[in-house]
């Protein structure tokens, strides 16, 4: 390894100064930026400061997604029992899909449109049926089947009408395949979903993330997403709006 290798990575290291729950309450945070300019200002909107207040909103709430695909990776390769992480994911979204909808829609139940929480459990399941194939085939026949497999579970993701549908697989696929090379994972990741301009935010406080968990609460991480929900959609019913 050459001197300037030496340093580019030492330079690189010194921005790796947040811990898994510190990246996490942040994305919670913008989640609920997010929620809370779709869910009670976007029906408000009439100009002026409500305008910039949402513009902002907006860009603040391009950071979560990122962070909570790179969350649902680093969780299948840490985890001490996947299954029962899978199961989490799908149980709780289960439990959101009312708030979800009364939230996005003001209503008890829309089939047409269904949670992040089933999102990240396709893409779960989806690097779990890739890295099981990694050591029974040769590696470039491994990456063929690899994407045959993404394409299928993209479809699955659009049929089934999930938030961020096919592009949740892709971006997971990517955090996935280059999960040692952080910074060609967060480019490919972005570049996926590049129309949300503002979501480099999140791909980039993914580079901060030190390798460490951080003291973090398991009841706070699974019932942050359908409690937050669950206000807003009541508000949102509440106000008629």
């Amino acid at each position: 390894m050459t001197k300037t290798t030496i340093q580019q990575r030492k330079g690189f290291d010194k921005i790796r100064v947040l811990s898994g729950a510190q990246l996490k309450y942040i994305a919670f945070l913008s989640m609920l930026i997010d929620h809370v300019n779709k869910a009670l200002i976007y029906p408000n909107l009439n100009g002026g400061i409500m305008l910039q207040i949402s513009n902002l909103f907006d860009i603040l709430g391009r950071i979560a997604f990122p962070l909570f695909a790179f969350f649902v990776v680093e969780g299948y390769f840490k985890t001490k029992n996947r299954t029962k992480y899978l199961l989490n994911l799908i149980i709780f979204g289960i439990i959101s899909e009312v708030p979800f909808d009364m939230f996005t829609s003001a209503t008890f139940y829309n089939p047409r449109f269904n949670n992040v929480m089933f999102s990240l459990a396709l893409c779960l399941i989806t690097i779990w049926i890739i890295d099981t194939l990694k050591t029974k085939m040769p590696r470039i026949l491994w990456y063929i089947i690899s994407l045959l497999i993404v394409a299928i579970m993209c479809l699955v993701a659009m049929f089934l009408a999930v938030d961020y549908d096919y592009y949740a697989i892709i971006i997971v696929y990517f955090l996935y395949i280059f999960y040692d090379k952080p910074v060609l994972s967060v480019i490919l990741g972005y570049i996926t979903i590049i129309k949300a301009f503002w979501s480099f935010l999140g791909f980039g406080f993914i580079l901060t993330y030190n390798g460490e968990r951080g003291k973090q609460s398991k009841i706070l991480n699974y019932c942050f997403y359908p409690v937050h929900l669950l206000i807003l959609g009541a508000l949102r019913m509440y106000l008629k709006i």
